[in-house]
C-alpha cells in the first residue's frame, strides 16, 4: 500500500505598525495617544506603506515532491534535520520499496509527478537515465563523492549516498533446533542444506532493491552469460519459505523467530542484533551483491529550485553522518570505520557490473517472476 507522508512547515510572520504623535505637547510614554496608521502627517507610515516586499527565495521556499525507497523510520529521522535547516521548504514524501518506486516513475514518464528521487537504487537510476528521465545536476560538493558512486556523465545525472549489501541474518536459537551451528552457514551453497528447507525468507526482486541486488549478484557470481545462476536460484527456491516485499523484512522475521535465515542486508541484521535479537549477521564467503542508494533530479518542464537545495543538502557532511549511522558504506568514503561490522564491508562487495545490471534488469525480473513468484507473499 502506498504510504504518503507529508511534512508541511510554515514560517511565522510578525507585522508591526509604526505610529507617531503629531501636534501634541510632550507627555510621558504612558499618556501618549497613538497616531492613526493612515495619518498623512506620519512619514514612518508612508515609508512602511511604500516599501516593496522582498520576494521569497525560490531555492529556500515552496513545496517539493520527493520519491524515496528509504526505510520509513530513516525518512523521518533524516527529514527532521533537513527541516530544521530549511524550515520554509515543505517536503511531500512518497515512500515505497525500490521496485514499486521505479515502476511508478516509469509509468509517470510523460507526466512526472516527482521533483526528485532520494535514496533509491543506482541500478534503478540507470534505468531512468536510459529513458532520458533525469536532469543533469551537480550538487554542491559533488567532487567529494567517490567516482564509483556517481554517474559518469560530465554533469552527473545521479549521485550515490551510501551502499548496502547481501547478508544472511541467522537466528541462532532456531538454527540449533535444526541441529546446525552458525559455522554451518557461511556461503550461498550452505543455504541449500536440506535442514533449511522451508526455513529461509528472502525479498522479492520485483518489489525490493535488496532482493534484486541479491539475485543479480548471484547471477554474476555464477557466470552472467550462463544458466548457472538460475540453476542455483532454482535450488534455493526449493528451500525458500516465501519471498516478501521489503528488503529489511527478512531480517525482522529472523529476529522474531519467524524464519531461521533471512536473506537481507547488513544494516538490517546489525540493527536487530543491537536491539537484542538472537541473530548473527553472516556475509557469504563468495562475496555480496550490492547496490547504492542514490539521488537524482527529475527532468520536468519546470525544475523546482528547492529540489536542487535538497539535493545539495543530501550530500553534505551533515547528511553523510546521518546515513553512516545506518549504512556505514558512504559515498564520500568516510573515515574507514564501519560501526557494527566485524569485517571491512568494502572488501566483501563483488565486482558489480552496474551497466550490465541496468541493461538486463527487466529480463531478470521477468524470468524470476515466471519461475519463482508462486512463493511470493501477498502485497
Amino acid at each position: 500500500m502506498k504510504k504518503i507522508l507529508t511534512i508541511s512547515l510554515s514560517a511565522l510572520f510578525i507585522m508591526s505598525a509604526l505610529a507617531g504623535c503629531a501636534g501634541q505637547s510632550p507627555a510621558s510614554p504612558n499618556d501618549a495617544a497613538p497616531t492613526p496608521l493612515n495619518d498623512a502627517a506620519s512619514p514612518s507610515a508612508d515609508v512602511a506603506a511604500d516599501a516593496p516586499e522582498t520576494p521569497p527565495d525560490p531555492a529556500a521556499n515552496g513545496e517539493i515532491t520527493v520519491y524515496t525507497a528509504l526505510e520509513d523510520e530513516l525518512v523521518t529521522e533524516y527529514l527532521a534535520v533537513f527541516n530544521a535547516r530549511y524550515p520554509d521548504i515543505a517536503v511531500s514524501i512518497v515512500r515505497e520499496s525500490t521496485g514499486i518506486i521505479t515502476a511508478r516513475l516509469l509509468a509517470e514518464k510523460d507526466n512526472p509527478q516527482a521533483d526528485m528521487v532520494w535514496g533509491t537504487a543506482a541500478s534503478s537510476m540507470m534505468v531512468l537515465d536510459d529513458q532520458g528521465m533525469l536532469e543533469p545536476y551537480a550538487p554542491e560538493g559533488v567532487d567529494r563523492i567517490l567516482t564509483k558512486f556517481k554517474s559518469d556523465k560530465p554533469v552527473p545525472t545521479w549521485v550515490g549516498i551510501d551502499a548496502w549489501e547481501t547478508a544472511f541474518i541467522v537466528n541462532t536459537v532456531e538454527l540449533e533446533k535444526l541441529g546446525l551451528q552458525l559455522s554451518d552457514i557461511k556461503s550461498y551453497e550452505d543455504l541449500l542444506r536440506p535442514e533449511l528447507k522451508g526455513h529461509i525468507v528472502m525479498s522479492n526482486p520485483n518489489s525490493s532493491g535488496t532482493g534484486f541486488l541479491t539475485v543479480a549478484g548471484v547471477i554474476q557470481l555464477k557466470g552472467k552469460d550462463t544458466e548457472n545462476g538460475w540453476d542455483y536460484l532454482t535450488a534455493l527456491h526449493d528451500n525458500a519459505d516465501q519471498y516478501v516485499h521489503s528488503g529489511s523484512k527478512p531480517a525482522k522475521m529472523a529476529a522474531a523467530g519467524e524464519c531461521v535465515v533471512g536473506v537481507s542486508f547488513g544494516y538490517a541484521g546489525i540493527s536487530q542484533k543491537a536491539n537484542g535479537a538472537p541473530v548473527e549477521v553472516v556475509f557469504p564467503t563468495e562475496g555480496s551483491g550490492w547496490d547504492m542508494e542514490a539521488n537524482a533530479l527529475m527532468k520536468k518542464d519546470d525544475i523546482n529550485p528547492a529540489a536542487k537545495t535538497f539535493l545539495d543538502w543530501a550530500i553534505t557532511d551533515e547528511a553523510m553522518e546521518l546515513y553512516k549511522a545506518n549504512y556505514p558504506i558512504i559515498a564520500t568514503g568516510g573515515d574507514g570505520t564501519y560501526d557494527g561490522y566485524e569485517i571491512d564491508p568494502i572488501t566483501q562487495l563483488i565486482d558489480n557490473d552496474f551497466v550490465w545490471t541496468a541493461q538486463n534488469r527487466e529480463a531478470i525480473l521477468t524470468k524470476w517472476m515466471e519461475r519463482f513468484d508462486s512463493k511470493s507473499a501477498a502485497q
